[in-house]
């Protein structure tokens, strides 16, 4: 477990969060720092344009510098959008020793093989997380290290990302003067901070609805078993809203975050009526009927990712909705009468420190989840491999931040 300090860089669609915490040894996260900016140069979790992008992470990390009192040079960085896909592939090995005990050594050669998959030139591998062990047959054996057995056979998940995607994120954040130390599919991510052990173990589905994507992760028997990324979300519920009620993008934007809810509370809000500018107001029941029916299409694609058949018995745990987006009041009973299932709104679990508005909201799952994995996970895995001037441009990163450093303290 690192002793410094974290710092996570949520690059969203419509917001930049740069947190820098300390992850205390029983798993609570201390935030020392935050830093918000409007996302610009982004769209559906893709980078659009270049030089905005890179304007608004550095003006996050210049917030998060000055609110933590510490500089920043590197940063684990979340990732999204429509270009991931994910696969469960098989890696299998002989074991090597004359008692036929399975060792660490072995572990590692069947990841390799399991990362040995045939992935296209316009892809790389993000994630390759092992799911479960067979050993001689034997089944869901989580760490069979010690045990006998002829071979190994090892399940994982495998994600990938198209390379222009994962290549103009990481152009953005080093742009902006910071090192990245491992960049995290952002569902993965959020599950770190809203999924209890409990869960991950009976079978559960996340749902993070952001800005621009919702992100879904299915975790069964503790393991990730399901990723997917839908280009559907906060955004196109706001573009509702600004078509069909006739009011600029801004605007619809404000009304759903201040008025925003899934379903009206009684009949007598159906008259109701909101000034969204000098004479102009619209009905609240208008308002909530065009947020109702973009949330329950999003609801059912995100029911599509699972089989068809008998999906209670996959996720018998139920889902987990998380994201800016799940703040709309009404969303878990919507999802309710959608999955037939228990639903609850996740929020950020065991956060503690300077951000009162980081601790308990569903928008900062990502980041924290980012801080979490950072502490739990070997970095450098999701990166892509490091040639000579990228290796040149990273050393002149850290020197220039121990310039800066000097300088300031």
């Amino acid at each position: 477990m690192r002793k410094e300090p974290f710092v996570a860089i949520d690059v969203g669609t419509t917001k930049v969060c740069c947190l820098m915490g300390h992850v205390e040894d029983g798993g609570s996260v201390q935030v020392l720092g935050v830093g918000l900016s409007p996302s610009k140069g982004m769209h559906k979790g893709l980078v659009v344009n270049i030089d905005e992008a890179k304007e608004t992470i550095r003006e996050s990390i210049r917030e998060a510098e000055h609110s933590s009192g510490l500089l920043i040079s590197s940063a684990f960085v979340g990732i999204t959008g429509r270009h991931i896909s994910c696969a469960n592939k098989k890696g299998t090995v002989a074991t090597v020793r004359h008692d036929r005990l399975v060792m660490p050594s072995d572990l590692e050669r069947a990841l390799e093989a399991a990362r040995r998959v045939e992935v296209p030139p316009d892809k790389k591998l993000l994630h390759v997380i092992p799911r479960q062990y067979v050993i001689n047959g034997q089944t869901r054996v989580k760490n069979p290290v010690g045990m006998h057995g002829v071979r190994v056979d090892l399940e994982a998940h495998v994600v990938t990302a198209g390379v222009a995607s994962v290549q103009n994120l990481l152009k953005c954040v080093r742009g902006a003067g910071v090192d990245v130390e491992d960049i995290i599919l952002e569902p993965l991510a959020s599950s770190e901070a809203v999924l209890t052990p409990d869960e991950r173990e009976a079978g559960v589905l996340l749902a993070d609805i952001g800005g621009g994507t919702t992100d879904i992760a299915v975790f069964r028997e503790g393991s990730i078993w399901h990723s997917a990324v839908l280009p559907v979300a906060g955004y196109q519920i706001t573009r509702d809203i600004a078509i069909g009620l006739g009011i600029p993008f801004e605007v619809a934007e404000e009304v759903k975050r201040k008025y925003g809810r899934v379903s009206l509370d009684g009949e007598d809000l159906e008259a109701e009526t909101i000034n969204v500018a000098p004479g102009h107001s619209i009905l609240y029941k208008d308002l909530c009927e065009i947020i109702r029916a973009r949330v329950e299409e999003i609801l059912k694609l995100t029911l599509l990712e699972l089989p068809r058949f008998n999906y209670k018995s996959i996720i018998p745990a139920g889902v987990v909705l998380t994201g800016g987006s799940s703040n709309l009041p009404g969303i878990d009973s919507l999802a309710r009468e959608i999955f037939e299932l228990s639903v609850r709104v996740g929020k950020p679990r065991k956060v503690f420190g300077i951000a009162d508005e980081v601790l308990g909201d569903p928008a900062y799952a990502t980041g924290v989840g980012l801080l979490l994995w950072g502490n739990n996970h070997k970095p450098g895995e999701g990166l892509p491999s490091q040639g000579f001037f990228a290796n040149f441009g990273k050393a002149l990163r850290r020197f220039f931040f121990r310039l800066r450093k000097l300088f300031i303290f």
